[in-house]
């Protein structure tokens, strides 16, 4: 079984449901946007925009990184409109996810023609 599987399931399908009335061609905020009010329909708990300080030698930095939701206080959802999820996009999750202590992230590309097809990837630490 895997690790937040039924939320997971929730989550992705609220995704779905965006991206099957909106289609491609946004740009992420309206995506954003449009999720949360799917998520919140589905009475899941998030947050908006979370920022993630950084920890150096016990003092906590704010560098600018910002989780673009978090699910439940469990998952981080990662938010894209591009062409293709490139490594770059899922070092940025694991580093999330590191940075927070969670341990399952999702990486959403809306900029797909069918998301369930190329345009989730889920990591987990």
């Amino acid at each position: 079984m895997l690790l937040h599987e039924s939320l997971t399931e929730q989550i992705i399908g609220a995704a779905i449901e965006v991206h099957r009335v909106l289609g491609p061609g946004l740009l992420e905020s309206a995506y954003e946007e449009c999720l949360c009010h799917e998520l919140n329909i589905r009475g899941l708990k998030f947050q908006r925009q979370l920022s993630v300080p950084v920890r150096y030698k016990e003092v906590c930095l704010e560098c600018g990184y910002r989780i673009d939701i978090l699910v439940e206080d469990a998952i981080v959802l990662e938010l894209k409109c591009v062409e293709h999820i490139v490594p770059v996009h899922e070092a940025q999750i694991l580093t999330y996810l590191k940075l927070t202590g969670r341990r399952v992230g999702l990486i959403l590309n809306f900029h797909v023609a069918v998301l369930a097809q190329g345009g989730i990837v889920r990591k987990v630490l």
